[in-house]
């Protein structure tokens, strides 16, 4: 992706947070049919080396065992009026603009046509996303039978990760003043994407 090194984000431990807590990500591949793209929930491992997802077994990407992948993940992002900018009053020469925060991940796509392999990832996703729950749901809470059926019907995948890079469009290439007129107009127009952009902005790239 396009990159000003204004925007850039390398920490590995911050990339990979920021995946954890996304939770989701575009896998995307290129095949016989062209290109393909599926939302998949991703576990990725401590050192960063490798994301782990599923797919259902209809789907025709997991036949791209081998193939160059690319996974996004999409962070908060908003509109941002230049009518926030305090430069707008001194001399005109702003446009509008978007904020975003974004992660991609490149490498080689693994198929695991193993049902076994597919029951252990469902397990440690599940455990992921129940975790904090007063209730949580586990696996074992559903007749075996029944989830090994629906193990069978969704085939695991794997991405060994070339290239990690995050780009934080977050007005860094904005005098301090506009940078703050901008979490403040994100504030005050109050949706959870504009509030969500305007606490990134506060928390910078670190």
């Amino acid at each position: 992706m396009y990159n000003p090194p204004a925007f850039q984000v390398t920490d590995r431990i911050l990339l990979r947070d920021t995946v954890r807590r996304l939770g989701a990500g575009e896998l995307i591949t290129a095949g016989a049919a062209g290109l393909e793209s599926t939302l998949v929930p991703v576990l990725v491992d401590d050192d960063v080396t490798r994301l782990t997802a599923h797919v259902a077994r209809a789907n025709p990407q997991w036949r791209n065992d081998g193939a160059d992948a690319l996974v996004t993940f999409r962070g908060p992002d908003a509109y941002v009026s230049p009518g926030w900018y305090p430069s707008k009053r001194e001399h005109g020469k702003v446009v509008p603009t978007w904020n975003y925060v974004v992660v991609q991940a490149r490498g080689r796509l693994i198929v695991h046509d193993d049902p076994a392999w597919v029951l252990d990832l469902v397990r440690r996703l599940t455990a992921v996303h129940e975790a904090g729950r007063t209730e949580p749901w586990s696996v074992d809470d559903a007749p075996a039978d029944y989830i090994e059926g629906l193990a069978r019907a969704i085939v695991g995948v794997e991405v060994e990760i070339t290239d990690l890079v995050g780009k934080w469009k977050l007005s860094q290439n904005r005098p301090a003043a506009d940078a703050a007129g901008v979490i403040e107009g994100l504030r005050l127009g109050g949706s959870p994407a504009q509030l969500a952009v305007a606490e990134a902005m506060d928390r910078g790239a670190g």
